[in-house]
């Protein structure tokens, strides 16, 4: 599996499925959005943290598209109320742990990247031990 991040644009035009107009006339990538993107525009690399969990997410599902049975214009809605999407099968604890914490409701409450990575990197190197 080869995975590349690509900016919205390209995203848009080879992935039109996952992008929705909410009534604004601007098509997003809803299911990957933070909850103060949906409802503000309020975009960060908080915000870049929360869609980097949906990412890893994906990656532990083999690219099954997140919040499936949620309808787009219910997604902050759904988000407010505190629900997220489920660990994967077979994921391990630890790593969906990591995800879990991209998706706090308070930015401020959000890991930073440099944190991801030191997280991840750990993460591999448990890993190691047991291969």
């Amino acid at each position: 599996m080869q995975v590349k991040i690509t900016d919205n644009a390209l995203a848009r035009d080879l992935f039109p499925m996952d992008y929705h107009c909410l009534g604004d006339n601007e098509n997003r990538p809803v299911r990957w959005m933070a909850l103060e993107s949906l409802l503000n525009n309020d975009f960060s690399s908080a915000s870049d943290v929360w869609a980097f969990g949906v990412t890893l997410w994906e990656l532990m599902t083999l690219g099954q598209t997140p919040y499936v049975d949620i309808d787009p214009f219910e997604m902050a809605a759904y988000l407010k109320d505190g629900y997220r999407i489920a660990q994967p099968i077979n994921c391990p604890d630890e790593l969906f742990a990591v995800m879990a914490c991209c998706w706090a409701l308070d930015p401020e409450e959000r890991p930073k990247f440099q944190q991801l990575v030191q997280c991840l990197t750990e993460f591999h190197a448990a890993l190691g031990a047991y291969v």
